[in-house]
């Protein structure tokens, strides 16, 4: 590392120092200097104290954040004159300042460096009001940020619990309604069980019966599924038996016995194995059996589901994984659209057109869930509840393509160039603020390295996620 200096006039080409005076582009040209780094070494390290103040000369940089132990790209620049580093004496703040990032040379890099506390105590003698609207910014910018970022946390949170809540209602009333029919199953089983016994059942003819009943269990599993025609002619074909039999309450029992897949047949193998005495009792112990059987396999089916819901969300937050990784992007795509069903709502038709051969890219998961569940919401917003969202990924030469399609208005020309900066927002005061699709575009184009799009008319609005499919390095 080199260290030289710089001439006033030099000095005015920068847009920093343009409207200096002769007197203070003195002053700076005597206490600057120019510092020069070669690509990939590091400038500045986040959290060391903040010394200097930098202004870009010549070359590209690149700003850096830790976030939750991930450095975050936040800047690539190669403008000239732009500035970094010890930047906090703008607005006279004093005592012990850090370097608030760390920056990267991605080229060659020549920067001016200037000494920040005195510059600082120059520009507030220099510019005093100018100091203290600064200050003001800086206060009142740093007070909305927190204050919009919590309440950005809040509704993703609210989001969140209420897709899951959503979706988890279902298949745990469904768990909660099976228990209790279980109960009254195994309850009335054993009555049953024991008016076999009061009329001095054989004990062989009983094991016989038992025997039956681990058969017909055995079936409810791997029972066909059949049409309502064919279930209402099985279930005739069973009440007429009953009735030919004397076995009150057919119906109720064909309705048990049918979508068992107990036939005709195997009813035949029962009467012939207790006898016609004992036939109606046995038939209601066996009915108990095959629905006990088919109620554990529906609480069964339910704690699947819940299982699985819980594994989405985990998907869906990225809980217990690495930030960067390897992923299947179809698999956020899912875990989203299960936390976002209950705003999705019964007047959207969700379509998914997705490309099964796409291969595996690399990303950080959790950010593109990010960036799905703004665009999703986005979309859902525009439609106003009724509509089409469509979630539609191919292969486009090397990278993976990701729309997602909505049929609402469709967003005016005058618009599209504006829709990624921040804070921009076409919905009401107070309902939107202006921040997800450029934190989405910034986890996009500048984490990983892709594209963000949009095209619209009416009724067909695409914003286009591209992605590349192969690591990219930092250049």
């Amino acid at each position: 590392m080199s260290t030289e200096t710089l001439t006033p006039d030099e000095l005015r080409t920068l847009f920093l120092f343009e409207g200096l005076s002769g007197e203070q582009l003195a002053w700076v040209a005597e206490h600057a200097g120019v510092e020069h780094h070669p690509a990939q070494e590091r400038v500045i390290a986040e959290g060391d104290p903040a010394t200097c103040f930098y202004v870009l000369l010549s070359g590209t940089l690149r700003m850096c954040r830790m976030v939750h132990g991930d450095e975050v790209e936040l800047i690539r620049t190669e403008q000239r004159g732009v500035y970094c580093g010890a930047t906090e004496f703008l607005v006279g703040r004093r005592g012990d300042q850090r370097y608030s990032a760390s920056v990267y040379a991605v080229t060659d890099l020549s920067l001016l460096t200037l000494p920040a506390a005195e510059l600082g105590e120059r520009f507030v003698a220099w510019f005093p009001m100018a100091a203290h609207l600064l200050e003001g910014m800086f206060l009142g910018r740093r007070n909305t940020d927190a204050i919009v970022g919590r309440r950005e946390r809040l509704v993703a949170l609210g989001q969140l619990s209420a897709g899951l809540t959503h979706e988890l209602n279902n298949p745990a009333a469904a768990a909660v309604r099976a228990t209790s029919a279980l109960r009254e199953r195994v309850a009335g089983m054993r009555q049953k069980l024991a008016l076999l016994a009061r009329n001095d059942i054989d004990p062989d003819l009983l094991e016989r019966l038992i025997d039956i009943q681990e058969l017909l269990v055995k079936q409810v599993g791997d029972a066909p599924r059949l049409s309502a025609m064919q279930t209402a002619d099985r279930e005739d074909e069973l009440a007429d038996w009953f009735d030919e039999h004397d076995v009150a309450d057919g119906w109720n029992l064909a309705a048990v016995f049918v979508p068992a897949g107990i036939t005709v047949e195997r009813l035949e193998e029962v009467r012939a194995a207790v006898g016609s005495d004992d036939l109606a009792t046995a038939l209601r112990w066996l009915g108990y059996a095959v629905e006990t059987e088919a109620l554990m396999g529906e609480i069964e089916d339910a704690t699947t589901r819940i299982s699985a819901l819980v594994g989405k969300a985990k998907q869906y937050s990225q809980m217990d994984r690495a930030p960067f990784q390897w992923i299947d992007v179809h698999d956020g795509l899912t875990s989203t659209l299960v936390m976002l069903s209950g705003r999705i709502g019964t007047g959207v038709r969700v379509v998914k057109e997705f490309d099964g051969a796409l291969p595996e890219i690399p990303a950080y998961a959790g950010e593109l869930n990010q960036v799905w569940t703004n665009l999703i919401e986005n979309a859902l917003g525009a439609m106003g509840g009724q509509g089409t969202l469509t979630i539609r990924t191919r292969r486009d030469n090397d990278r993976v393509l990701v729309e997602i399609c909505d049929t609402g208005p469709g967003v005016p020309a005058d618009l599209r160039e504006r829709i990624f900066e921040p804070f921009f927002t076409t919905k009401p005061v107070g309902e939107g603020t202006g921040l997800g699709l450029d934190i989405s575009w910034r986890i996009v184009v500048n984490r990983h390295h892709g594209d963000l799009r949009v095209t619209s008319e009416p009724g067909d609005t695409r914003f286009q996620v591209f992605l590349p499919l192969t690591e990219q390095p930092e250049t």
